[in-house]
């Protein structure tokens, strides 16, 4: 009885094994490869080293990434891609310019705001 208990304290650990660790790992690896795939030049990319760049080649066969970085061309491996920001997205979080009201409104509760605080502290020095 004792053997067939340890028998299956070994298989309830290898399931536990498999459940928490080994399968959430290729769940990530699956995602990992599916992003990977989608990348196309002009997309926003910060590498594993926390590089950040914008693509400017892929090559499929060699899997490497060319990376424009402010005009210096750095090759690294598809791997090394921590994240994708698609270049569709990185130009809809551009922001639109305000119109001229709301501009102004807005720029003139910030130097209000700012003149209180200034006329705050020098009250709370001047005590």
């Amino acid at each position: 009885m004792g053997q067939m208990a340890s028998i299956l304290f070994i298989v309830v650990m290898f399931a536990f094994l498999y459940f928490f660790m080994i399968r959430p790992q290729r769940k990530q690896q699956q995602q990992h490869q599916q992003m990977l795939s989608k990348i196309k030049r002009g997309d926003k990319v910060t590498t594993i080293g926390r590089l950040h760049g914008v693509v400017d080649e892929v090559n499929e066969t060699e899997k490497t990434v060319t990376l424009d970085c402010d005009g210096i061309y750095l090759v690294f491996d598809l791997n090394a891609v921590a994240k994708i920001s698609p270049a569709e997205d990185a130009q809809a979080k551009t922001v639109a310019p305000e119109s001229g009201a709301a501009a102004e409104s807005a720029a003139t509760s910030e130097v209000e705001s700012a003149s209180s605080t200034a006329d705050d502290n020098a009250d709370s020095e001047a005590k």
